[in-house]
């Protein structure tokens, strides 16, 4: 080997060791999962675009496009339009806007991000529905001229209802008001104001200009009165998950692992909590509780299993457990229920009338659930409950459903994961609507049950199945 040949081989080994460590690195970070959302026009796709280029994510050749989109597409005269590095669809770059859910991952020395642009229009609230579904955080624009509208208020409550704890009221556009501080205070007292029965762990308000990237990554000098720093700082600092990982042991049973007649285990994502072997379980419905003897996985046992993990529990008891039964912490039972109060969000294009007979699909259990009564409709403009005697598309309500056998829940409030269904039509098994469980009446708790084995048609799960909803 000559000397140029060795100084090659050092540097492609150093190279590949700095590959490898810097691949290390990042699949190390924790990720956190935002979704921008609000009315037409407020903004959402060129924050974004700026969140993109202020942290370095673009490449040359793609600012290159996007000066030549800007000048075919753009809505910013001859400078860059960052909303183009969202808005891919033709459609959305003749009108301007966003129609369906666009996912980019961007990266920061300290976490990486998964952000949803979804739709601002009525028209395409479901298709904001299936990117929130899976957000920790939830980013609401508001354009500083318009303030509040009947859409940031409806996408409002649809963050509530899925669950989504943390959200920021990005005011947007505040440079075109001359950063006035009162118009930001009087738009913050007014969604604080709605949002005060939403049961929202924090809202964080930032006056931000996307077009600038004033306080997006980067302090503006136009707000010398602002004191909650950037966006970006805010979304490299939240918590992620800690609500899913302090929350009591729950996991659903997808099957029964059986590779030969030595080992019995059951299968199934934990939705919450953490388990390790020794602790004590009950199997709902039914009641049966066991010991946790081993968690097994492909590489190897384990010593503790937290949220979101995928494992086989081996119990040191035989008893029965299939699939629609939750295996839970003993000491922290989920409700056994066959008539469930749930607050709903009916995307079918059909409307939804007492009498309506559809598949619920709860967990890893699916049943059939008969729409008793609509107790209330939930006006978006004011989030206050009137009275309705059917559901049409977009409209959120509270129902009280009767299933055909017993479910183990919790209330949403309570626990993401377990107090969330979706409803699926019988004929078409389309997604039909989103659905969260209220806090259980007493008349409504049953006598607890096995769950038969028999399955309806699966719609592929809760978080799966918004896709499914919308044809993606």
């Amino acid at each position: 080997m000559t000397i140029h040949q060795s100084k090659d081989a050092f540097q492609a080994a150093g190279l590949a060791k700095d590959y490898a460590t810097f691949l290390e690195t990042h699949r190390n970070k924790e990720v956190l999962r935002f979704i921008a959302c609000g009315s037409v026009d407020d903004g959402k796709s060129t924050l974004i675009g700026r969140l993109l280029h202020d942290t370095k994510q673009i490449f040359d050749d793609q600012i290159t496009a996007l000066r030549r989109d800007s000048r075919k597409h753009g809505t910013q005269g001859q400078e860059m339009d960052l909303a183009l590095l969202v808005d891919g669809l033709q459609a959305e770059r003749e009108q301007g806007i966003t129609i369906d859910v666009a996912y980019r991952f961007f990266s920061t020395d300290k976490r990486s991000f998964i952000v949803a642009d979804t739709p601002g229009h009525e028209q395409y609230t479901r298709n904001m529905a299936t990117g929130a579904s899976t957000a920790d955080v939830a980013v609401i624009l508001v354009d500083a001229r318009q303030g509040l509208t009947r859409q940031t208020r409806r996408h409002a409550l649809l963050v509530s209802m899925l669950g989504i704890r943390r959200v920021v009221l990005a005011v947007n556009k505040m440079d075109m008001i001359g950063w006035a501080q009162d118009r930001f205070a009087e738009i913050v007292k007014g969604f604080s104001e709605f949002a005060a029965g939403l049961h929202f762990a924090e809202i964080r308000a930032i006056p931000l200009s996307a077009k600038n990237g004033d306080n997006v990554v980067e302090p503006g000098v136009n707000t010398p009165w602002h004191t909650g720093g950037t966006l970006l700082s805010f979304l490299e600092t939240v918590p992620v998950r800690e609500e899913a990982l302090n929350a009591p042991f729950r996991m659903g049973v997808q099957w029964v692992n059986r590779p030969n007649s030595e080992f019995r285990g059951y299968s199934g994502r934990i939705a919450s909590g953490t388990v390790r072997p020794g602790d004590r379980v009950s199997v709902q419905p039914g009641g049966r509780t066991a010991t946790v003897e081993r968690i097994y996985t492909a590489d190897g046992d384990l010593a503790e299993a937290g949220a979101d993990l995928s494992v086989t529990l081996v119990l040191a008891e035989q008893i029965d457990a299939s699939r629609g039964q939750v295996i839970a912490a003993e000491a922290s039972p989920l409700h056994t229920l066959d008539r469930l109060d749930a607050r709903l969000f009916w995307a079918a294009e059909t409307d939804l009338a007492p009498g309506a007979s559809l598949y619920a699909k709860i967990g890893t259990a699916t049943v059939t659930a008969t729409v008793e009564a609509i107790v209330s409709r939930i006006d978006p403009e004011t989030g206050k409950p009137g009275p309705a005697d059917k559901l049409s598309a977009n409209d959120i309500a509270d129902v009280r459903l009767t299933l055909d056998r017993p479910v183990a829940v919790d209330a949403y409030a309570a626990n993401r994961e377990t107090g969330s269904f979706i409803l699926i039509d019988r004929e078409t098994t389309d997604t039909a609507a989103l659905g969260l469980v209220l806090a259980p009446h007493q008349e409504a708790k049953a006598a607890p049950q096995p769950v038969s084995r028999q399955e309806a048609p699966s719609s592929g799960g809760f978080l799966g199945s918004l896709k499914r909803l919308f044809g993606r």
